[in-house]
């Protein structure tokens, strides 16, 4: 038999069935066909077209469980098939960009016409993120049963429900009154919450965790304002209470939600975010380095995280929590042939946190991307 495509790879990662070696992948339409890790090059069957990379790792597609893929109504959407897919990222949870007043045309303008795989955590605010200042700032916005019955249209592409208490999106709203709603829907639903802190002394991140349920997921993880995870080099025990009660952590990079003290607290105490996501959106185009998912992985591991770590942050993990498995996050025979090589940079370069602080690094970019068996073109070409 002849396959469509043939990727080799001089090292190929699968966290999903923890396989890791060299070898190559065979994809035939849009599945996935063949997966040999350690078989030499020389055994590899002949495909139509051929691509080889001695010096890149071999991933399933990448999976940004926190990032603003829109087209319309979002103040901070941007196009995902221009600014995620060439970049590695082949599936992208979007953060509220849409509430249950712009759904149905989010849906049909984005969602369905997209190259690009889109789930929603879609926002409480019923006008999404359309309106120029606060999301929240009427509490009318907040509509529980505009929420739930978007929901349950939505089905499975809605995961669940974005709620942010910070003062920029809440106004004068209380941020309780908000997260008890945002509770309320996600019950009514059994979906979980996708969580953004208060950032003030107000309404304190223990009294705020104590409150989630096991699969709401705290996302902006490692800033490093009031409300952060890590203080005087240690996790704070609210933090670890509520990770052993099933409460889950994202990243969320994002303009001012990565802070290099925290991430290297967290890796050094080992509490590893659950998910690595780049809250990637209008204001990072044109970013440089560009801010993508690879270059968010790149900061991790300038601080401390391992490969081996990293790479079911972005493939399995986030694939699983979506309810994706099997099909997105693996590269076993018969699943999606959404991959992504990734190559590193034979130099280091002075890698940034939101506040300016400095470390070396290695960048990682994506060398070769597919969607559905399909190579997508590189940006720019």
């Amino acid at each position: 038999m002849e396959y469509d495509l043939l990727i080799a790879a001089g090292h190929i990662e699968d966290p999903a069935r923890g396989l890791r070696g060299s070898g190559f992948v065979a994809t035939s339409g849009d599945r996935i066909a063949i997966t040999a890790i350690g078989t030499a090059a020389d055994e590899a069957p002949t495909a139509r077209r051929q691509l080889d990379f001695p010096n890149g790792v071999l991933l399933p597609g990448l999976v940004d469980m926190h990032a603003h893929p829109a087209i319309e109504d979002s103040k901070y959407g941007i196009d995902p098939d221009v600014h995620f897919l060439p970049r590695g990222t082949t599936t992208v949870m979007s953060q509220g960009d849409a509430g249950a007043r712009n759904w149905p045309r989010y849906r049909e303008r984005l969602i369905e016409r997209a190259r690009t795989r889109v789930r929603m955590a879609i926002n409480l605010s019923a006008s999404g993120e359309s309106t120029p200042s606060f999301s929240l700032g009427d509490p009318s916005e907040a509509d529980v049963d505009a929420c739930v019955n978007a929901i349950r249209d939505g089905g499975e592409l809605i995961w669940g429900i974005a709620i942010n208490v910070a003062e920029a999106v809440c106004g004068n709203s209380d941020p309780r009154e908000m997260l008890r709603r945002a509770i309320q829907a996600g019950e009514a639903t059994d979906r979980p919450l996708l969580v953004g802190t208060r950032h003030a002394e107000d309404f304190p991140l223990d009294e705020l965790l104590e409150q989630l349920r096991p699969g709401d997921v705290v996302t902006y993880c490692l800033h490093g304002l009031v409300d952060r995870i890590a203080r005087d080099g240690r996790v704070l025990d609210c933090v670890w209470r509520a990770r052993e009660r099933g409460v889950l952590f994202d990243t969320g990079h994002g303009m001012g939600s990565f802070d290099f003290e925290v991430a290297e607290t967290v890796i050094k105490e080992g509490f590893l975010p659950d998910t690595i996501s780049t809250d990637q959106y209008r204001r990072h185009v044109g970013s440089s380095p560009q801010h993508d998912l690879p270059l968010t992985v790149s900061k991790l591991l300038a601080v401390g995280m391992r490969e081996e770590e990293a790479w079911p942050r972005i493939t399995s993990r986030p694939a699983e929590l979506l309810g994706l498995q099997g099909e997105v996050g693996t590269l076993a025979p018969g699943a999606c042939a959404d991959l992504v090589v990734l190559t590193e940079d034979t130099e280091e370069a002075a890698l940034h946190d939101v506040s300016g602080n400095e470390r070396p690094g290695r960048i990682w970019s994506a060398a070769a991307v597919l969607r559905d068996g399909e190579v997508v073109t590189p940006l720019g070409q």
